[in-house]
């Protein structure tokens, strides 16, 4: 059977300056494909996010439950919480979760809506 390897989540942004540099500046990523045109690469421990320019398009915020975009579990949740609050970042509070995970959620100037999560028993 053929293998499947993550690549990247694709975004659709207004502004594309504006959105890299919160995706550098307040969530941490690095920003490639600055010579592109259209579209930059957010990249962080191997998440990566093509953010592509799409400026007639209905913005993130305005699609209701489809804005949500991207599960990424991670070690230490509290630790990314106090880092990207202290940034800026609009996050959830943390919640513990019934089926086993301690969760944030990150909602971007865009409107996107991803979820950090770490497996309460590797606390």
């Amino acid at each position: 059977m053929t293998k499947l390897a993550p690549y990247a989540f694709v975004l659709a942004v207004q502004d594309l300056a504006k959105s890299a540099a919160y995706y550098r500046d307040v969530l941490g990523f690095r920003i490639s494909w600055e010579e592109a045109t259209d579209w930059r690469l957010a990249e962080r421990d191997g998440v990566r996010l093509m953010i592509g320019l799409c400026p007639n398009e209905k913005p993130a915020a305005e699609i209701g439950s489809h804005n949500w975009f991207g599960y990424v579990e991670i070690d230490d949740v509290s630790a990314l919480h106090a880092e990207l609050t202290n940034r800026g970042a609009n996050c959830t509070a943390l919640r513990d979760q019934p089926y086993g995970m301690r969760e944030m959620t990150v909602t971007t100037p865009d409107g996107h809506r991803m979820v950090f999560g770490q497996d309460m028993n590797r606390r």
